[in-house]
Order: structure tokens, then sequence, then C-alpha cells
């Protein structure tokens, strides 16, 4: 019989993010389940704020209601987190996945704080703030899937966030003129100010270039924080490895497609297709294979100079 919470999260991460669809497929039974119902809260919780539907449409999360939408979410969550009855399929999912991963109340809050940082209109300086916006909105999420895959050990849960936050900047970095346009900037103004670009002129066709290479800038510190993503495989199962590299490698791929265009890069929205998608899919099992069969032996690259949450 079919289970409704998790057909209609199944169907959410299809229709919200096919790059995560994708890779959640090759996840063992549970685990899959469990990963397509902690996606369907967060993209209910990000699209409750921003006023989208699946993350299609502008981000509208600073008007004046959007507080009161960020209370509400932070009231439901708490409730759920608390075993309070729920009825909203989205915080039943919640409630089911952290209660059977055992995941600490704490991720989720993280994750709501997150969110806060967008209604309330957070300004990114320095890189240590994008970085810390990239952990609440996507690290936490990687630290959460962890506990679905049945890591707990501290070491690899840094590995986790790691990867999220790459993912997140791999966003910021594709979706940088749609950001502006909604008046939100990720990408720290200090380099844009270095670069000579006013922050409320990055989508002005003159700075096309110098944004461009801020942009690059921020992909290359994107690619330390994969690689440090990538070490957490050698603790994770066959399968669930297999899951996450191919994450990693479409996204990352997302930043390459960025590079390849230059200037240009925004011109349409970068995504990778199908056939590219398998292709990464099948290489990222190989990936899995040689960070479980050879990497879990040697030595552990050391996670250095790299954003940790205080």
């Amino acid at each position: 019989m079919t289970d409704p919470v998790v057909e209609l999260s199944r169907e959410m991460i299809a229709k919200g993010s096919r790059s995560f669809a994708v890779a959640s497929r090759l996840l063992a039974s549970e685990t899959r389940h469990g990963a397509w119902m902690l996606y369907a809260w967060c993209r209910y919780c990000d699209d409750r704020i921003d006023q989208q539907d699946l993350g299609r449409g502008a981000p509208g999360g600073t008007d004046e209601l959007a507080s009161e939408r960020l209370e509400e979410l932070r009231d439901r969550t708490r409730g759920a987190l608390a075993g309070e009855p729920v009825e909203e399929p989205v915080f039943v999912a919640l409630q089911r996945v952290v209660q059977h991963h055992r995941i600490p109340d704490r991720y989720p809050m993280e994750l709501i704080e997150g969110f806060a940082m967008d209604v309330e209109g957070h300004r990114y300086l320095e890189i240590d703030d994008t970085l810390r916006y990239g952990y609440h909105v996507a690290g936490v999420v990687g630290v959460m899937m962890a506990h679905v895959m049945g890591v707990r050990d501290r070491p690899t849960l840094l590995r986790a966030a790691d990867l999220g936050i790459a993912l997140q900047l791999t966003n910021i970095a594709r979706d940088v003129m749609d950001d502006a346009e909604a008046g939100r900037v990720y990408m720290p103004t200090r380099w844009l100010e270095e670069a000579g670009v006013p922050s409320a002129e990055i989508t002005a066709p003159h700075h096309r270039r110098a944004v461009f290479e801020v942009t690059r800038r921020l992909l290359n510190v994107a690619d330390r924080y994969y690689d440090s993503g990538g070490v957490g495989l050698r603790h994770l199962s066959l399968r669930s490895a297999w899951a996450v590299a191919t994450a990693r490698d479409v996204y990352r791929d997302i930043g390459r497609l960025v590079l390849t265009r230059g200037d240009r890069a925004w011109d349409e929205r970068a995504i990778v297709g199908k056939g590219r998608k398998l292709y990464l899919a099948a290489r990222s099992f190989f990936e899995a294979m040689v960070a479980i069969l050879v990497a879990r032996h040697s030595p552990t690259l050391p996670r250095k100079d790299l954003w940790t949450k205080p």
C-alpha cells in the first residue's frame, strides 16, 4: 500500500529538484524515503517564506507578512519536533524522519534561522558571512541527510555540512542575477567593491564581466568545500555514497557551466541535461567504490581553513 506522506514527498522532490531526485533514486528504500520526507519539509519551508511554488517564481521573502510566516514555521516546526499531533503532510514527514533517524532538534531549527536571514535582509560583507548563510540553508541539510544515512560522528557531519555549503555557493553563482533582481545579494559585498561593482548595480550590463570574476572567485571557494565534502563518502554505505557523489558531481557541473559561459553565464539558466546526469551518475559509482574500498583505509585529508559553525 502506498504511503501518502512518502508519495507526496516523492512528488515534491521530483518537481522541485530534478538533480536531487536523480541522486535519491540511488539510495536504499528506507533511506530514500527518509531523504524524500526531509526534502519535502525543507522545500515547503523555503516556498512558504519566499511565496514560491516548488522553488519557482521570483522570491518574495521581504514583504510585510514574511515575519509572520517565519514565526508560523518556527511554531509548527517546534510542535512537530516536540511530538505534538500534526496534520499537515510535510510536518508529519518532518516528525517521522526526525524521530526515526534521531535527528537533534537543533538542526531543523538552524535551517529556520537561515530563512530568517532572508526575511531580515541580512547583509553579507565578508566571505564568512556568505558561508554562514550557506551553512544555515544548505550545510545543515547535509548534516540532517547524513543522519538519515546513519552517520552521527562529528568529523563526518562536518564533511556533510561542507558539501551542503558547496552546493549553496553553486546556487548563488548560478542565480546571482535573479537574486539581485529580487533585492538579494549573497556574494560578499567586499569582493564586489574590490571589483568595482556596487551591490545595487550587479545586474547592470557594464558590470557583467566584473561580476563574473567575483563569481569565479566564489566557485573557487566552493571547490574547496566540494573536495572536503567528498572525503565524507568513505564513511557511508555504497548506495548512500553513490547518491551523494552523484549530487555532488551534478552540482559541481553546474558551476563548470557557469565558468564555461563567462560573462554570458546568466543569459540562460545553467542546467545539467539528462544525458549528462546519467553519465555523472555512472562515473560517481566508481568514485563511491574508490572512497569505500581504497580511501577508507587511507589517511584522511585534513579539514583545514574551512568555515565551521561556532
